[in-house]
């Protein structure tokens, strides 16, 4: 196949990337047969699949407007993928234009696309590097320059907890980033759960098989379980609930069923 100009050189395009299938999840346009094929694959098992990437990234803008509205200008969004429509700079830098972002991903495909967007904003940048080393996030040139640790920080964990298995300690590594961060940050976090998910769980095991097998595990959190990286963190109202509760500008009766699979919260640092 031919690579097109905006795919990183070195990238295996033969092999998925998460970053692409949730692009291809939003309508972007930065994804190959190869990622469509294996999301196909896992929306035969949870066709709404897209509903979900959906409902997690209007739950983030709800977030990043409410982080900027308590006067937050500082936003660190880890796991950020490929910056697709209505990213977080976007929404941050439309409600104030000197609100800073610094991006941070391990996957080669959307570092190399997030510089690419991001030429000529100097208020944003992209790092790469990997959650289960928050050091090596909080020591990265791009993050020490675009953020300020001793001023309030949102921290955003948006549908990225649940690519890390319990091996890796992900508690662990939110109470590194939490300690690093000045009172009155904020954590915006989403996780997915087999809780709220409209059909069985053998149903969208399918869906975590899918993951599995491209060497991406998906991991099912109960709520309880998610509630735990809040520690430290006082949850703002309306606490840890489905994404479409969360502080919701439309009525929810419009909400696809699928949109509830998972849960959104916000918390705040003491």
């Amino acid at each position: 196949m031919e690579r097109p100009a905006w795919a990183p050189q070195g990238i295996d395009l033969s092999v998925p990337s998460v970053s692409r299938i949730y692009d291809f999840y939003l309508g972007g346009s930065h994804n190959f047969e190869v990622d469509r094929e294996a999301a196909r694959k896992a929306m035969e098992f949870m066709p709404g699949l897209p509903k979900v990437m959906q409902a997690n990234r209007a739950f983030m803008r709800r977030a990043v407007r409410f982080a900027i509205g308590e006067g937050i200008t500082q936003f660190l969004d880890i796991g950020s993928g490929i910056p697709t429509f209505g990213n977080v700079h976007e929404v941050a830098q439309a409600a104030d234009p000197e609100a800073r972002v610094a991006y941070v991903d391990h996957d080669p495909v959307a570092v190399a696309h997030s510089r690419a967007v991001l030429a000529g904003n100097d208020r944003a940048g992209i790092a790469a590097a990997d959650l289960r080393k928050p050091q090596e996030i909080l020591n990265d040139p791009v993050v020490g320059e675009l953020i300020d640790l001793d001023r309030p920080v949102a921290l955003l964990l948006v549908a990225v907890l649940h690519f890390v298995e319990d091996a890796d300690d992900p508690q662990a590594a939110v109470a590194t980033l939490r300690d690093a961060l000045a009172p009155g940050s904020v954590l915006i976090l989403t996780h997915a759960s087999y809780e709220g998910i409209p059909v069985p769980e053998e149903q969208a095991g399918g869906t975590v098989g899918v993951y599995k097998n491209i060497k991406n595990p998906l991991v099912m959190r109960s709520r309880e379980e998610i509630a735990r990286f809040f520690e430290g963190y006082a949850t703002v109202e309306p606490g840890l609930v489905p994404m479409p509760d969360w502080r919701p500008e439309t009525p929810a009766a419009q909400e696809d069923p699928y949109a509830y699979s998972g849960y959104a919260g916000v918390g705040r640092k003491q």
